[in-house]
This record gives structure tokens, C-alpha cells and sequence, in this order.
């Protein structure tokens, strides 16, 4: 797919029109990798989401409603 680059702002930049987002699996926010390798080629890939467990979301939770309860009393 051939594209050009264009100003944007101060900035130059490409434009992912909506076919390209589409085969990339990509929306607008999500955080890409960019590598600039030997000879000038550049790599774009898509980040892989953090996911975190039940369990462990439910522990750091509760571990913060208990370090603030003070905080939540005064603010409810």
C-alpha cells in the first residue's frame, strides 16, 4: 500500500485511513511499537494489552479501599 507523508501540524505524519486500521486490527488510542531498522525500514506493530486476572484485580482492590477508607468515608 503505497502512502505519502503529510504535515500535520508541526509534525509530519502518515494518514491510516480506515482499510488499513481495518486489516491491522488497529483502532484510534491503541499503542503501537515503532522500530526503525538498518537501511531505513521502518516496523509498525500493535502493542499486546495487558491483562490482568480476576483474582489479582479483586486483591489490589480491596487493598486500596482499605488504605483509603478514610478517604472514601469523607468523600461519600
Amino acid at each position: 500500500m503505497l502512502k505519502t507523508i503529510s504535515k500535520i501540524g508541526n509534525s509530519q505524519g502518515i494518514i491510516f485511513d480506515s482499510a488499513l486500521l481495518q486489516l491491522a486490527r488497529l483502532k484510534v488510542g491503541d499503542e503501537v511499537n515503532v522500530e526503525v531498522h538498518a537501511g531505513g525500514t521502518i516496523t509498525i506493530a500493535p502493542m499486546a494489552p495487558t491483562v490482568i486476572e480476576a483474582s489479582k484485580a479483586a486483591e489490589t482492590a480491596k487493598r486500596l479501599i482499605k488504605k483509603n477508607s478514610e478517604l472514601f468515608r469523607r468523600l461519600s
